[in-house]
């Protein structure tokens, strides 16, 4: 039986299927822009990984692009993992000037490629057939982020796949609007970046000096003139096991029973470095809890590595994914969540926990942890010596919160620019429809 003739569309029934409909467009653009889907203007590819089981596929200088590479945003060059000629031959080839898109786990995370490559499954590449930075910046969008988001299959893991990834909305400039719109993104992240360069570089001077002055007051230095004064060495140190100073509380809050509204602190409300940041109540609680009370130390035992601890100062309860621990001196419990901190506490309870998506330290482990403390007098010393070091220290740390305005200011201006608001168009340019039009006819 004889194949149907497919009928040839003209390019004005293939504008119009490109077109977004009115009624589905996100938000208003210039009258001389128009709203259209990615793969109207662009390819997507999705990468893929080289079998691990034979070796000859990587060690080479071929850049094999994951998630985490993304990170570099507009100067993606230097990846984690290389592949050989071999690897490459297999591989789906990335040419420069596209940009990758995280579609797994951290969808919307995106960075644009300024070497030739190639990626794993968890990207989806777009390779735009417009101004190749004008489309990365438009990726880096709220409202693309969203949408991405909202095609993700409900699944445990949410994915965006290469047809959804496609089937998002874009609008489309005139070409040298496109160029403009570039240039004065560029012009103003180019201020906001030094901005944050030198903000990042003042956190960082700030935790190496933090680290050497924990270094210091548990080695003993910080308080030499005053064992000195007091006619005592370093003799006086013991050395013990954790569980020695303080006891796992493992006191049960069950809300079926008990009704009384509680101070409620989850992981969420406790961050690296800042301690508790913030707590709920316990009316939305539906499973079992821990109980704590003022001047415990409560550690989180999840992801260890996020070194999320606190002395509390008011009674509550606590997500079972945080440690409590109570000492019988309140001196001891501020010594201790002091020394939490050290890299090397840090690291043994990394390298000491289970589980490899999730993983978790455990009670005992902390407990079999080696110290060197001294005395409670010297205890009390140290305190008081970091508190009022490190409370200068802490007004450094309110630059983050700068950092996250620079972000914020960086999306505003995003915002803006894709909606025609920075004052680059020229309504009298000739109209984007026929750009789409020349790309159409190229299919």
């Amino acid at each position: 039986m004889a194949k149907k003739k497919q009928i040839e569309l003209t390019i004005e029934e293939k504008l119009q299927n490109a077109l977004v409909p009115k009624e589905e467009q996100p938000y208003k653009i210039p009258s001389n822009w128009c709203w259209t889907y990615i793969h109207n203007i662009a390819i997507v590819v999705t990468g893929k990984t080289p079998s691990k089981k034979n070796k000859e596929y990587y060690g080479g200088k071929f850049p094999f692009f994951k998630p985490a590479d993304l990170d570099a945003g507009r100067n993606m060059q230097y990846a984690t993992e290389y592949l050989s000629e071999k690897g490459k031959s297999i591989s789906v080839i990335i040419p420069e000037k596209a940009t990758g898109i995280c579609c797994i786990g951290t969808i919307g995370k995106c960075g644009y490629f300024l070497v030739e490559g190639t990626t794993n499954q968890q990207i989806n590449t777009v390779i735009s057939k417009i101004n190749p930075l004008y489309s990365y910046y438009f990726f880096n969008t709220n409202s693309f982020v969203r949408e991405l988001i909202s095609k993700a299959s409900a699944t445990t893991i949410a994915i965006v796949n290469k047809s959804k990834l496609e089937s998002c909305l874009f609008p489309v400039a005139p070409l040298n609007e496109q160029q403009r719109i570039v240039n004065r993104i560029e012009s103003l992240f180019v201020k906001l970046d030094r901005a944050k360069e030198l903000i990042e570089n003042t956190l960082a001077q700030f935790e190496q000096n933090k680290m050497a002055i924990l270094h210091k007051a548990f080695t003993g230095e910080l308080t030499v003139k005053w064992r000195k004064e007091n006619n005592i060495d370093l003799s006086s140190w013991k050395k013990c096991e954790l569980k020695e100073v303080f006891k796992v509380v493992k006191d049960k809050y069950n809300p079926q029973t008990e009704n009384q509204i509680v101070n409620y602190i989850g992981l969420e409300n406790i961050e690296t470095s800042k301690g508790i940041i913030s707590k709920s109540n316990s009316s939305e609680v539906k499973s079992i809890k821990t109980k704590f009370k003022k001047d415990d130390v409560l550690y989180g035992k999840l992801r260890p590595y996020l070194n999320k601890h606190d002395v509390v100062n008011f009674d509550g309860i606590c997500s079972t994914d945080i440690l409590v621990f109570r000492f019988n001196d309140i001196n001891t419990a501020k010594y201790i969540n002091y020394y939490f901190n050290l890299p090397m506490f840090i690291q043994y309870a990394v390298e000491n926990s289970s589980g490899i998506n999730l993983p978790r330290v455990s009670e005992k482990t902390i407990s079999k942890y080696k110290i060197s403390l001294p005395t409670i007098e010297e205890q009390q010393e140290i305190v008081n010596i970091l508190d009022n070091l490190l409370a200068k220290y802490n007004k450094i740390k309110n630059l983050e919160q700068q950092l996250e305005k620079i972000e914020l200011l960086k999306k505003a201006i995003l915002a803006k620019v894709f909606r025609g608001e920075l004052g680059t168009n020229n309504p009298d340019e000739e109209s984007a429809e026929n750009l789409l039009k020349e790309i159409l006819a190229e299919k």
